[in-house]
């Protein structure tokens, strides 16, 4: 089964190191190749205004859902295929994670942990089935990687929900694990 549309979680900014925005190009790029939707948080600033601009820049489908409260603060864009306004956070992620095949986050801040770690919950509870990668751009998710592990080896995270993280540094071999998981998922 190929991605048909892509939830891709990661930063309001655009970070210090300049490989965060050229990884986020990088992305958008390879989603418009594949022809992957991208479902996004709906945001001109940081890397998620970079990454929405690269997708459609490439002929890519962009849909974005934002709370008024941050359109209001970011402005609105026009140039989406799809722009969805909602009353808050809670109905931003339902409304994502029911559009979208798969979760891919990027570097991020608190927002950005706090959807990978819902969805992460929603699949580990059997409330959804999306693959979730990271994309551990220059190492900016070791640290989390680390914790994850130490988790597991307490004995505070099974195994099983562990795996549920896919993790990769390279866009095309996430991708490819993601569909892996996908047809795994179907096949069961």
């Amino acid at each position: 089964m190929k991605l048909k549309s892509i939830l891709v979680f990661c930063g309001s900014s655009k970070g210090n190191h300049p490989i965060y925005e050229a990884t986020a190009r990088q992305v958008g790029q390879t989603l418009a190749k594949h022809n992957i939707h991208l479902i996004y948080g709906g945001g001109n600033v940081g890397l998620m205004g970079i990454l929405a601009d690269e997708v459609l820049g490439n002929g890519g489908t962009v849909t974005g859902i934002i709370p008024t409260f941050l359109n209001d603060r970011e402005g609105e864009r026009h140039d989406l295929t799809e722009l969805i306004l909602v009353k808050g956070m809670g109905e931003r992620k339902k409304i994502m994670a029911k559009r979208s095949d798969a979760v891919l986050t990027l570097p991020g801040g608190y927002g950005t942990l706090d959807e990978l770690f819902e969805m992460l919950t929603l699949v580990q509870l059997s409330k959804a089935t999306h693959p979730i990668g990271i994309l551990n751009v220059n190492g900016f998710y070791d640290p989390l990687i680390a914790q994850l592990d130490l988790m597991e080896r307490e004995g505070l995270l099974r195994s099983a929900h562990r795996d549920l993280l896919l993790v990769a540094d390279d866009i095309e071999d996430l991708l490819l694990k993601m569909e892996e998981r996908l047809i795994k998922k179907m096949k069961e």
